[in-house]
């Protein structure tokens, strides 16, 4: 048999959001859970659907405060060290870096969760509209930032499409090298690849597929609490648990975080030639299996 070949990490990335040196002395556990996405893509629901499947259906998992997002640039490196060393419970953290950026424990379990670009920037036009000045303030003027500030959305939501298609990720980061970067290691056993459209199709199937990947058996009475309590209705009438802070970044709270949860609603304001251009892009970037894959997921056309 030959042997695995490991990723690497080959680069570090800086910006408004990113410090991907906190990965560097971060000390794994053999069962970690790493979340990975893009952004906009899932994390949020696959943190419920994992916190829940790790404590039994409980009501109160808080998975903002549980969870956290890692190479995220605030709170320091040290916070989170310090706070991730004392969960005793099974660790589950977040990471929006494309592989080569983090460094990757053949111990560890990894999720990556992919959504269609479309959607995304609908779900990331909405998050970056409603946020207040204090998500600003975080962002651009505490110590360690690289690169320019984070500036408010301008224009209509086609023109923020075009501008992130246009430039690659602008005003956040590159999407086609996230999901390029995870989906070259799709081979590798200690990952598995989720998609947002294969969530919102077969929830109950989608989580016993993440429960036996984390090898966490099933316990079939609190199963359907485990469910109900990953739906978007239930996350969105308890959005202060999943909201970093509780929502305090985005002006409507937490409710604001946990936005609609739907699909397709660019399908009205891009043109048939900007759907060309995002599907021509998905093919050269990512070849047809790959662009296939995240306009579809396993269970779609």
């Amino acid at each position: 048999m030959a042997a695995i070949a490991w990723p690497t990490k080959t680069r570090e990335l800086h910006n408004h959001h990113f410090d991907s040196t906190v990965w560097n002395d971060f000390r794994f556990r053999d069962d970690d859970v790493v979340i990975a996405t893009y952004a906009k893509s899932g994390t949020t629901w696959t943190q419920q659907i994992v916190g829940q499947l790790i404590f039994g259906g409980a009501e109160d998992v808080a998975i903002a405060e549980m969870s956290p997002w890692l190479d995220l640039r605030v709170p320091p490196a040290a916070v989170k060290y310090e706070a991730l060393e004392a969960q005793a419970h099974r660790r589950f953290i977040k990471t929006h870096l494309p592989v080569d950026a983090l460094r990757y424990s053949p111990a560890a379990k990894y999720i990556y969760i992919v959504r269609d670009g479309r959607d995304v920037v609908w779900s990331m036009y909405n998050h970056h509209a409603n946020a207040n000045a204090l998500w600003y303030q975080v962002l651009n003027d505490t110590p360690g930032r690289v690169g320019p500030p984070i500036e408010p959305p301008t224009g209509d939501i086609r023109q923020y499409f075009l501008d992130w298609l246009d430039r690659d990720g602008h005003p956040f980061w590159s999407f086609w090298d996230n999901v390029r970067s995870w989906w070259d290691i799709r081979a590798l056993p200690n990952l598995l690849l989720v998609h947002y459209a294969d969530l919102k199709r077969d929830l109950p199937g989608s989580m016993r597929q993440i429960a036996a990947f984390l090898d966490i058996a099933i316990d079939e009475d609190r199963f359907p609490a485990q469910v109900e309590h990953c739906t978007f209705a239930w996350m969105k009438a308890n959005a202060a648990r999943s909201a970093p802070l509780g929502g305090v970044f985005w002006d409507g709270g937490a409710e604001v975080f946990i936005h609609k949860g739907t699909n397709g609603r660019w399908t009205d304001a891009l043109t048939a030639d900007d759907i060309r251009r995002y599907e021509e892009t998905a093919l050269a970037r990512l070849g047809a299996e790959g662009a296939a894959w995240l306009a579809n997921g396993r269970g779609g056309g």
